[in-house]
């Protein structure tokens, strides 16, 4: 018989009924049975405990008492198992391996924790809303959720917590505190979490695997499940302000924040303010030029983690995001939402000088330039500027010479592909452009505009010698030629043919070739 109270013992075999009576204990080292007894606490009254050592712990619990010290960083506890125990944060020590994946733990107990994530198993389940879970204090955590319970408070700032462990974290933000550190590159962290996480990035190890799409995540209850929500739709955070759903609760606080106005952070060259850390940080990246985030296939960078995912589906092609109306698939979001305006019409951004409204906001930016005139693009070869990036990349042609949009009936290039665009009619005989006045039709809207002032009489080139006014451009240059006594046309008309003319080509006296087309 033992009255010793051994760590390593673990209740099986026989438990026999009253606390005077022996509790048997099967040792996970040797095997063999240990037998010892339970008596009343003297401190605790009623609560049934080995002893005498039991009885020794129970009073140092009661009275704070701490008498084992760890050499390593003093941190003091009130049990010898609970000092052996964080010994190993120091030698790294793991005894227990998963026989799954072969990743080690300093507990049994964290192990058997562990192991619950190959097997599936959750018998732990919240009367509320019927979630599982493996283990027991995970579901007691998130029963707080519904009740609103948050015991753990912080001494500094009245915050308060659901869990200790988030106390604890929490604590270490007043302190500065970073006791777990990153042997591979010597970052440290306040969280052993947070450590673990950042591990997978030295090792690659993803071994969590969506289901839906083949996907690999390296943490479960986070990326994984975060994933999910993008197949299922679901967005468990909602707003009691204006019931706006969230899939994640920091995009929840951070929507908060636009309700409250709060923005704690702010930026010590501009004097902005932002409601978090990580917008301040990222901020300050437009002052620095820093962009730390860089593409493996192209060498880009950006200054953003968010923009580099986004470009990196310019390289794999991904669209996550597809339209329930016509099926296209999108690269991002943003854009979806911008395509599934074509399907409801809905132009929800207006212009306030003349009530135009668009259905994006890029287009409505690009619109306020006409009323502006701002014209942000200049060409570096001869000073001209553009309202657009895209009329800038237009004009540059003209420079180079560069005409990449090519004909394939005739092998002729042209600068835009507009231009294309209109001289394919002149092969497929297509006038799209119709006069409602006469029925006549034109392959350019251009054409057009300038027949329709044939009907509203129309004319907007005026000539400053004697204010005639015309309908055509061409014909206010023809006219000009009278004040000027130049004579720059020859009109040759053939002498005695049946021939009919549609047109005759006029010449110039330097190039005096007749051309005539029938």
């Amino acid at each position: 018989k033992t009255k010793v109270y051994l760590n390593h013992l673990k209740i099986g075999v026989k438990n026999l009924q009253g606390w005077h009576q022996p509790t048997y204990l099967v040792c996970l080292t040797i095997g063999k049975l240990r037998e010892v007894y339970r008596v009343p606490c003297l401190t605790w009254s009623g609560k049934r405990t080995r002893i005498p050592h039991d009885v020794s712990i129970n009073m140092r619990t009661k009275s704070d008492e701490k008498p084992h010290v760890s050499k390593e960083c003093d941190v003091s506890f009130n049990q010898t198992v609970h000092l052996k125990t964080h010994m190993q944060t120091h030698t790294g020590e793991k005894l227990f391996s998963c026989k799954e994946c072969d990743r080690r733990f300093s507990r049994i107990s964290n192990l058997q924790r562990h192991m619950k994530i190959h097997t599936g198993e959750k018998p732990f389940m919240c009367k509320e809303c019927d979630k599982h879970f493996n283990q027991p204090f995970c579901l007691k955590r998130h029963t707080r959720t519904h009740t609103g319970e948050k015991p753990f408070s912080c001494k500094e700032c009245d915050k308060n917590f659901i869990s200790l462990s988030h106390l604890k974290s929490h604590i270490r933000t007043h302190t500065g505190e970073r006791p777990f550190f990153c042997k591979e590159c010597d970052r440290r962290f306040s969280r052993i979490s947070s450590l673990q996480r950042h591990m997978q990035i030295h090792t690659g190890e993803k071994p969590f695997m969506c289901k839906e799409c083949d996907k690999h995540f390296n943490q479960p209850f986070f990326h994984l499940k975060t994933h999910m929500q993008t197949h299922t739709g679901e967005k468990l955070f909602s707003c009691k302000e204006c019931d706006r759903r969230f899939r994640y609760m920091s995009h929840l606080k951070e929507h908060i924040q636009t309700h409250t106005g709060e923005k704690p952070f702010m930026c010590k060259e501009c004097d902005r303010r932002f409601s978090r850390m990580s917008y301040l940080k990222v901020h300050i990246r437009t002052h620095t030029g820093e962009k730390p985030f860089m593409c493996k296939e192209c060498d880009k960078s950006f200054g953003q983690k968010s923009h580099l995912k986004k470009h990196m589906r310019t390289h794999t092609g991904e669209k996550l995001f597809s339209c329930k109306e016509c099926d296209r698939k999108f690269s991002r979001m943003s854009y979806l939402k911008e395509h599934i305006r074509s399907h409801t019409g809905e132009k929800p951004f207006m212009c306030t000088e003349c009530d135009k409204s668009f259905s994006q906001i890029s287009n409505l930016q690009r619109h306020m330039r006409t009323h502006t005139g701002e014209k942000p693009f200049m060409c570096k070869e001869c000073d001209s500027s553009f309202g657009q990036k895209s009329s800038l990349k237009t004009h540059i042609r003209t420079h180079t010479g560069e005409k990449p949009f090519m004909c394939k009936e005739c092998d002729k290039h042209f600068i835009q592909p507009s231009h294309l665009k209109r001289h394919m009619r002149a092969h497929t005989g297509e006038k799209l452009f119709s006069c409602k006045e006469c029925d006549k039709s034109f392959n350019q809207k251009c054409n057009l505009k300038s027949h329709m002032r044939i009907h509203t009489g129309e004319k907007p080139f005026m000539c400053e010698q004697c204010d005639s006014s015309f309908g055509q451009k061409s014909s206010l240059k023809t006219h000009m030629t009278a004040h000027t006594g130049e004579k720059p046309f020859w009109w040759l008309i053939p002498y005695k043919t049946n021939c009919i003319f549609k047109y005759i080509i006029p010449l110039t006296i330097n190039n005096p070739k007749a051309v005539f087309s029938e």
